[in-house]
């Protein structure tokens, strides 16, 4: 396995919306909020549910399950019934393509 950086798909989300995508076991989701890209894991660590499927508040997602929020900025659990934070992921932008930094 080596860390580097993998390319998702363009750099076209706008602010504040998400976009999930699988890379092997990894499920990310990209969000745009605040000017810019993020990248957290797309699991509530609540019960497993898919972020993705939540709403983005300013830099905030709500899992669609039980309303635990998370800060996309850092994957920080900012609200009950969740307290362990998701994965961030390093991300950049190059040629217009959202790239993550992944261990594979």
């Amino acid at each position: 396995m080596s860390i580097r950086f993998v390319p998702l798909g363009p750099a076209d989300i706008p602010d504040g919306e998400t976009r999930d995508f699988q890379v092997g076991d990894y499920s990310i989701l990209v969000a745009s909020c605040g000017g810019g890209f993020h990248a957290i894991e797309d699991r509530c660590t609540h019960d497993d549910g898919p972020l993705a499927e939540g709403k983005l508040y300013g830099c905030e997602i709500e899992c669609p399950r039980h309303g635990a929020t998370f800060d996309v900025t850092s994957g920080k659990a900012t609200a009950l019934p969740a307290f362990r934070p998701v994965a961030s992921y390093p991300l950049r932008v190059v040629d217009g393509v959202i790239e993550v930094e992944l261990d594979l």
